[in-house]
């Protein structure tokens, strides 16, 4: 199965939307080459603004841009954009309800070497904070690359979030259309569910397919919108599964399993089991193997789902 970035399809779909958008303006604080902006930038030098290593000011500008009605795009780092820049986006671009767009790359303990100061692992529960924020955390380059084009006719603040570390590439750019706030159900099945967003949705898939093999079937659920989250499709999976696993390359405080108890709670009380980095740091190390060590795998999955079932 092809392997490819989630961050190229960011790239790639900003390139594509510049076609069928000519107010589109893309900005970058000094890290054009990493985020791929550079694939916008080479192709549209005109609309592409490096802000330099001034996140906080970008979002300010970025702000001011989209006062205009143009459609506005503002990239970095994960760490730098949900947090260093976190107050100028509460306050110059929710509060307003502005329609800026923050396209923010090299989240999760997948940046790998780069170590725990450049590992965000709270910027969803930062994101989802805010009043006006919509979250989106795309599962692969597809996807990702959809996303962006579906901006174009999304109105309000959005946070998208997008890897370093090539993942598989499972869904067919011909037929796959993004809906913000829908999830999709991958797997059907009737044992329990796997609820899974961004690079742990093809984790969960694997894990799905081992299960299988061991008489357990798991149904698998890909949440690429945190917020507003798909309601129905989690009340469902409660209703008929009984049990809720959640998988995120994220805090579980916070994330996308804190965003599934809440909906669990007050709909439909299940079991919701989490995994994601437990209140703890990351450090420096190459992406797969810190991904084994934080339990941010198909075996942990499958591990963790066996025991929810007491097998």
């Amino acid at each position: 199965m092809e392997k490819k970035a989630t961050r190229e399809g960011y790239g790639e779909g900003l390139c594509a939307l510049a076609e069928v958008r000519p107010d589109l303006l893309v900005l970058d604080a000094d890290l054009a080459a990493a985020t791929k902006t550079s694939i916008f930038k080479k192709a549209y030098p005109e609309k592409h603004y490096d802000c330099g290593i001034a996140e906080s000011n970008m979002m300010g500008v970025a702000a001011g841009i989209a006062t205009t009605g143009k459609l506005v795009f503002a990239s970095s780092f994960a760490m730098f954009a949900a947090g260093r820049a976190f107050e100028i986006i509460r306050n110059s671009i929710c509060y307003p309800n502005l329609n800026v767009k923050i396209g923010a790359t090299h989240a999760g303990i997948s940046v790998g070497e780069d170590g725990a100061t450049h590992q965000c692992n709270e910027d969803i529960a930062l994101m989802r904070s805010i009043p006006n924020m919509t979250v989106i955390n795309p599962a692969d380059f597809v996807e990702a690359k959809a996303a962006v084009l579906a901006m174009a006719d999304y109105k309000g603040p959005t946070y998208m979030r997008f890897g370093r570390l090539a993942v598989p590439i499972f869904n067919d750019e011909k037929n796959y259309k993004f809906e913000v706030g829908k999830g999709i159900t991958l797997k059907d099945g009737k044992d329990i569910t796997i609820i899974a967003t961004g690079l742990m949705v093809a984790e969960a898939m694997e894990a799905a397919a081992a299960l299988k093999e061991q008489g357990i079937d798991a149904r698998v659920i890909n949440i690429h919108t945190i917020k507003p989250i798909d309601r129905d499709i989690i009340v469902k999976a409660a209703k008929e599964t009984g049990k809720i696993i959640t998988v995120e390359e994220h805090s579980v405080i916070g994330g996308l399993g804190s965003a599934v108890g809440d909906v669990v709670l007050e709909e439909c009380p299940v079991p919701v089991i989490k995994i994601g980095v437990k209140d703890v740091f990351g450090h420096s190390g190459p992406a797969k193997d810190l991904l084994q060590q934080y339990g941010l795998c198909a075996d942990n999955i499958v591990k963790v789902t066996k025991a929810a079932l007491g097998k």
